[in-house]
Order: C-alpha cells, then sequence, then structure tokens
C-alpha cells in the first residue's frame, strides 16, 4: 500500500496538486475535513461525538480524528494507497497515525512538502481573495498569521519524518503542471521502489 502525505501552507496548491495525484496514481484521497462533515451528516457515533466539541467550539479529539481514519481505511481496506490531507498536523497525531498503519500492517511511505515563499503566498491568497470572496484571504495579517500557525506545527510534524528518511521538500513554485510534474515523477519513483521491494 503507498502511502502519501503532503503538506504545504495555505495557498501553496495543495488541493489542487492532491486532486491530481489521487486521479493519476488511484489513491484514495483521506481528508480530515471531508471525514468529518460525512460522518457527521451519516450520523455515526464518532461524527456525534466530533459534532459535540465542534458545537462547543473546541478542537476535535486526535481519538475521534485517528476513529475516522480507521474505518476510512477499513472500508477501503483493498485500495492501492491513501493521499493524506490535512492530517496529521502535530507529532502526537503522526505518532497515532504510525502505530494505526502499523495494526493495519502498512506505514507512511513517503512525506511531500510544497514549499512556497511567505512573500508568494500573500501574494497569491489576497489575489484569491479578490475573486473568490473569502474574506480570510484579504487580510495580509491574517494570512501572515495563519503562515506562521502552519510553519510552527509543520515544523515539528516533518522533523518526525525526517528521522525516519521519509521527508522530502519540492518546490511549490511555477505552473500547476511543472510543480504536478516534479510530483508525479517522485511519487512514481517512490512506487516503483516500492514495487520492486515486494517482488524480491
Amino acid at each position: 500500500m503507498f502511502n502519501l502525505i503532503l503538506f504545504g501552507p495555505p495557498g501553496s496548491g495543495k488541493g489542487t496538486q492532491s486532486e491530481k495525484i489521487v486521479d493519476k496514481f488511484g489513491l484514495i484521497h483521506l481528508s480530515t475535513g471531508n471525514l468529518l462533515r460525512q460522518e457527521i451528516s451519516d450520523r455515526t457515533g464518532l461524527g456525534m461525538a466530533a459534532k459535540s466539541f465542534m458545537d462547543k467550539g473546541q478542537l476535535v479529539p486526535d481519538e475521534v480524528v485517528i476513529g475516522m481514519i480507521d474505518s476510512c481505511l477499513e472500508k477501503h481496506a483493498d485500495a492501492k494507497g491513501f493521499l493524506f490531507d490535512g492530517f496529521p498536523r502535530t507529532v502526537a497525531q503522526a505518532e497515532a497515525l504510525d502505530r494505526l498503519l502499523t495494526l493495519k500492517k502498512t506505514s507512511i511511505t513517503k512525506v511531500i512538502a510544497l514549499e512556497v515563499t511567505e512573500e508568494e503566498l500573500v501574494k497569491r491568497l489576497i489575489k484569491r481573495g479578490e475573486t473568490s470572496g473569502r474574506s480570510d484571504d484579504t487580510n495580509e495579517d491574517v494570512i501572515r498569521k495563519r503562515f506562521a500557525v502552519y510553519k510552527d506545527e509543520t515544523e515539528q510534524v516533518a522533523d518526525h519524518y525526517k528521522q525516519q528518511g521519509k521527508f522530502e521538500p519540492i518546490k511549490g513554485i511555477g505552473t500547476i503542471d511543472e510543480i504536478f510534474n516534479a510530483l508525479s515523477s517522485l511519487v512514481q519513483a517512490e512506487m516503483t521502489a516500492q514495487q520492486s521491494v515486494s517482488a524480491q
């Protein structure tokens, strides 16, 4: 099973690239935001638990999110692999995910981070804000805060996977196709390596 984590700050093009990677390589797109919404609309036990935290304005606890990921993995047990989007955001979540995947006799194959400078992101998001009507994309201070939060959270997670030799930064500046081609060749190389190991 090929399990990929794609990182990228707000405005890095992560959403666009995730969709393209999922389509090209036949992976299941595992977005924790979408999972949460689905579990709540299906009124599952986990969904109702998550909703009670969200209604109080609290963060959904890691064990609830991990439970949702677990049921998603079960539902797609014969999948080629998963692309994790928006998770893990903390080292505790990364460790919990590692434990869950070990139970499923698999692990994270690769962590790819789209690297974009803060100035480029501010430019992109303000431009996006002008057309999308998203108010959080029009305020430069808010954008810089989001970028700072992203860096604080993900740098530690990046270190966690660097220690496992699984972390790979990639330049997130260029056209959508240029970035996608760079991502694709990295994923393809990893998949080929993984297949040759399992064939031995």
